[in-house]
């Protein structure tokens, strides 16, 4: 029998005492301390909701450590700097829903706890300064730089880490797609998924909806991205913009041309994309496209397991981060992980033989030989102003700009302190983030 099913059965079956005059045991005198009502809601879903069956806590460090979404719920308290900074150990990688018999979701719990901390001046994200700086990069006057050409209404958005470690190949994808989107357009920014992550709620939507409308405003309709966190960002917060990945084009319309590879695969799928089935498709459409045998690991697709960079747990947790990596390297056996996110493939990259698929497409022999050339920081800057030297040079755009808004900083005395990172070493924790 299915374990889930078990699990649900057991527990729809089971006689509970006293389930008619059920009590909640959250205590409203330390709740009312809380100055998010979205908090105070899914405090009391998760205490009503969930069955404490244990399938989550059976995939996970973080809860096994902390107990069930059920018992954070209850014993929460907003006036303890411990129970305000324990979500930040959280992956946000959503498999504890995913494997969910009632299908409450326990990170959607932990992020609004993260956004709490944030209301409250608690997390003033001394440990996130890297990344965050990351960010500000990516989102800056000298980083940043939209083309839109004539009659244009298709960007590309390629990300921040695909951008730096495989500029060259962000350049063949752009000449690529333009065979089948002849006015696409361009977008060198970030989406700030890291703050939204991190709870910087207002921060987060100012910036993105900034950005949406500036395209909206010019006529664009439907982005193109390669990272899958990018894909997140705007499916979940955008309504009018469209956006895909362009592995679900290419799976429709062509590969760059280069041989096929026979050699057997396994394939990671970012969290970010765990509930995204036509990506997953696409991505094995197309591997099996270059003559490739896949191996699947036990966890893919909706139950896919986070790469230990979800959620920067690293920077506050490093034995829960690596813990993700160490589980995908005993389930990937001797097979070299494809992936289809850069981050993914960096932080993997440390443990196990990883490729990005996009290396595949391009230089097939040198992906599976692990001999693809992927940059590293300072050059990853580097190539990103390379990057915007040559679409500036590339399109002739009726519209372009760099990006001079900076958001919303009400609150200075939470900032952060601005570290300059250019020359700094990354540690394992902020793979990503290159």
């Amino acid at each position: 029998m299915d374990e889930k099913f078990f699990f649900f059965l057991y527990h729809i079956k089971t006689p509970k005492p006293n389930m008619s005059q059920k009590v909640i045991k959250i205590h409203p005198m330390r709740h009312r301390h809380i100055k998010r009502q979205a908090l105070q809601d899914t405090l009391q879903l998760q205490s009503e909701k969930c069955i404490e069956c244990g399938l989550c806590r059976k995939e996970c460090k973080f809860l096994q450590q902390y107990g069930t979404p059920k018992q954070i719920a209850d014993s929460f308290d907003p006036s303890s700097a411990k129970d305000l900074k324990m979500p930040f150990e959280c992956s946000l990688c959503g498999l504890c829903r995913a494997v969910c018999p009632v299908e409450i979701n326990p990170a959607a719990l932990f992020l609004e706890m993260r956004r709490e901390a944030i209301a409250q001046g608690v997390q003033l994200f001394s440990d996130y300064s890297i990344i965050l700086n990351y960010e500000k990069r990516g989102t800056s006057k000298r980083y940043s730089y939209y083309a839109l050409p004539e009659n244009c209404d298709t960007v590309f958005f390629p990300g921040c880490t695909l951008a730096g470690t495989r500029h060259d190949k962000v350049k063949g994808i752009y000449e690529h797609l333009q065979k089948t989107i002849p006015q696409l357009g361009i977008v060198l920014d970030c989406c700030t998924k890291p703050s939204h992550d991190l709870g910087r709620e207002s921060h987060f939507h100012s910036m993105f909806h900034e950005m949406e409308n500036f395209l909206q405003h010019h006529g664009v309709k439907k982005i193109l991205v390669a990272c899958p966190s990018c894909y997140r960002v705007f499916k979940d917060y955008s309504d009018d913009l469209r956006v895909k990945t362009v592995y679900e084009h290419f799976a429709e319309t062509s590969l760059p041309p280069s041989s096929n590879i026979p050699a057997t695969i396994t394939i990671h799928d970012p969290c970010s994309t765990r509930d995204e089935q036509q990506i997953h498709a696409a991505i094995r459409q197309l591997a099996q496209s270059k003559s490739l045998t896949i191996a699947e690991m036990k966890y893919v697709g909706t139950k896919t397991l986070c790469c230990g960079e979800g959620g920067t747990v690293g920077c506050v947790n490093p034995d829960y981060s690596a813990n993700w990596g160490l589980r995908r390297k005993e389930a990937a056996g001797k097979n070299r992980i494809i992936t289809y996110c850069a981050g993914c493939a960096n932080i993997l990259g440390f443990v196990h033989p990883t490729s990005h698929i996009i290396d595949l497409f391009f230089a097939p022999q040198a992906a599976l030989a692990g001999k693809t050339k992927i940059a590293k920081a300072p050059w990853t800057y580097l190539n990103r102003l390379l990057l915007k030297s040559y679409f500036k040079k590339r399109i002739d755009a009726t519209v372009s700009r760099e990006r001079t808004f900076t958001g919303e900083n009400t609150n200075k005395s939470a900032a952060f302190k601005r570290v300059v990172i250019l020359f700094l070493p990354l540690s394992l924790s902020s793979s990503l983030y290159v």
